[in-house]
C-alpha cells in the first residue's frame, strides 16, 4: 500500500476528534517516510529502562512475547507527539542507519508486528499509538496506469489509525518514530480495487472512534482485537486532481 497520508487540516480537531491539546503549529498538509508527523499516546516519560535493548536485533523464530520492562505510561492519560515517520529500532546503530531503514519501515503488517525483529520490541512493550490522519493516497492499477486516489471518511471526519512507536537513543542523539499498522483487504469492498495486480491487497488498521483509549490500554493479549478492516460504506475514494 502506499505510505502517504495527509495531516488533520486544523489544530482544533485534534482536541475535537481525539480529545488531546491541539498543537501550536501544524506541520505539513502531506507526509512521506522520512518527514516529521504527529502521533497519540499514551502519556510517556523517558527514564533509563529497567531492561536494557539487546545490540543486535533479536531472532525473529522467538515465539514467546515475554513483557520488556520500560518506563510506565501514566494509564488514561493521552498526548499528542511528533516522531519521525519509519520506525527505528533501538537497536539501529547509528543515525545514518536509521535514516536507511525508516523508509521500509513506515508501514507494518500487523500480523508481523509481535515478531519482526523491527516492531517486536516496540509491541512487547506496550508502545501502542494513533495516527490522526485526514485521507490516505492509494494508487489505483486498473487502467494498467498508477491512478493516485485520495481515500477519506465519508463524513469528512479525521481517521485515527494503529500504530507503534519507539524512541532510538545514541549519546545525545535522540530519534522518536513510528509506523502505522495494516490489515488484509483482499476481500474489501473498497480497497481491493488498490494496489498492483497480483499483490495482497492492504489498507491501514483505522480505528472505531470509540475504540481509541482502548486501543492504546488493552492488554497485550487482547490488543489484536482492534486489527480489523474498516468498513467499506464509511470510505470514500476520489482521484487526486493534477494542479
Amino acid at each position: 500500500m502506499s505510505t502517504q497520508y495527509e495531516c488533520l487540516k486544523s489544530a482544533d480537531l485534534y482536541a475535537e476528534a481525539f480529545g488531546i491539546d491541539s498543537p501550536k503549529t501544524l506541520l505539513g498538509k502531506d507526509v512521506w517516510p522520512r518527514q516529521t508527523g504527529f502521533f497519540i499516546r499514551k502519556f510517556f516519560q523517558a527514564s533509563e529502562p529497567v531492561a536494557v535493548s539487546p545490540s543486535e536485533p533479536p531472532s525473529q523464530a522467538c515465539a514467546e512475547e515475554e513483557p520488556i520492562v520500560s518506563a510506565p505510561a501514566s494509564p488514561g492519560v493521552l498526548e499528542l507527539a511528533q516522531g519521525q515517520y519509519g520506525l527505528v529500532p533501538t537497536w539501529v546503530k547509528s543515525a545514518s542507519d536509521a535514516k536507511l531503514r525508516s523508509t521500509k519501515l513506515a508501514v507494518t503488517r500487523y500480523e508481523t508486528m509481535s515478531t519482526a525483529t523491527a516492531t517486536r520490541e516496540s509491541w512487547l512493550k506496550g508502545q501502542r499509538c494513533i495516527i490522526p490522519m485526514q485521507a490516505f493516497l492509494e494508487n489505483d492499477w486498473r487502467s494498467r496506469k498508477a491512478v493516485p486516489t485520495r481515500i477519506a471518511r465519508v463524513d469528512g471526519q479525521p481517521m485515527g489509525v494503529a500504530g507503534l512507536w519507539e524512541r532510538w537513543t545514541q549519546g545525545d542523539e535522540e530519534i522518536i518514530s513510528f509506523t502505522l499498522l495494516t490489515v488484509n483487504a483482499n476481500s474489501h469492498a473498497l480497497m481491493n480495487r488498490y494496489g498492483q495486480n497480483g499483490n495482497e491487497k492492504r489498507m491501514p488498521a483505522i480505528l472505531n472512534e470509540g475504540a481509541y483509549s482502548a486501543w492504546l490500554n488493552a492488554p497485550i493479549d487482547k490488543a489484536r482485537e482492534f486489527m480489523r478492516a474498516y468498513p467499506a460504506h464509511l470510505l470514500l475514494a476520489n482521484p487526486v486532481q493534477k494542479k
